[in-house]
């Protein structure tokens, strides 16, 4: 995972973001190269080395938990952040969320502490506005889903969640929103950042690369 596929996929993903970064335009399928690339490689990356450790571990006794669990299979947001980084996302859970009250104080408190939680999160990485807004931008998209499933609950509640469409649909809407948070995360300024969005949505035309 770390050797043959994270580093060979970062050949396709590094050049874009560097680009980017000097402030070239970045086309079309250019944009999108570099961006499914580096998701690509930033889980394989992660994913690698967080089963190294659990398997140098195992060689002295300790078991440690396992930190992924094929996160781009995930239907919704909340799915995302139980399969992706798990150890971490527990650490948020219960020692931020909970902390702050949880869904124990009605629902507008809870949707303050998901965005608060998410928030801290991403300046956890780093302390910069590409990870602030990474964060905030997981605490919207966690808002949303809450919001979406309670309204489904309330009034759709009658179509079977499972139907292979909305299965499919799910699955795809959730894995663009992480790649769109992934432009963020490895952009090294927000200028950089948009000028790679502007392309992932072709304002900067659709030159083959």
């Amino acid at each position: 995972k770390k050797v043959i596929l994270a580093d060979g996929i970062a050949a396709y993903a590094t050049p874009v973001f560097n680009d980017a970064n000097s402030g070239e335009i970045i086309s079309f399928f250019l944009a999108w190269q570099g961006v499914l690339a580096y998701t690509f490689q930033l889980y394989f990356d992660f994913s690698g080395y967080s089963d190294m450790a659990v398997g140098i571990a195992r060689l002295f006794g300790v078991r440690l938990p396992i930190n992924f669990n094929s996160p781009y299979k995930a239907r919704n947001i909340s799915e995302f952040w139980r399969r992706w980084h798990i150890t971490l996302s527990r650490f948020l859970r219960d020692y931020i969320y909970i902390s702050l009250g949880g869904n124990k104080k009605g629902k507008t408190r809870r949707y303050i502490n998901l965005f608060l939680t998410m928030l801290l999160g991403g300046l956890w990485h780093g302390a910069g506005w590409t990870f602030f807004i990474w964060g905030a931008l997981h605490g919207f998209y966690l808002i949303i889903y809450h919001a979406w499933s309670r309204v489904r609950s309330s009034y759709l509640g009658f179509i079977p969640t499972d139907r292979l469409p909305e299965f499919y649909i799910a699955r795809i809407v959730t894995f663009l929103a992480v790649v769109i948070g992934w432009v963020f995360f490895r952009a090294e300024s927000l200028d950089s950042a948009i000028l790679i969005l502007e392309g992932m949505i072709g304002l900067n035309g659709f030159e083959l690369p």
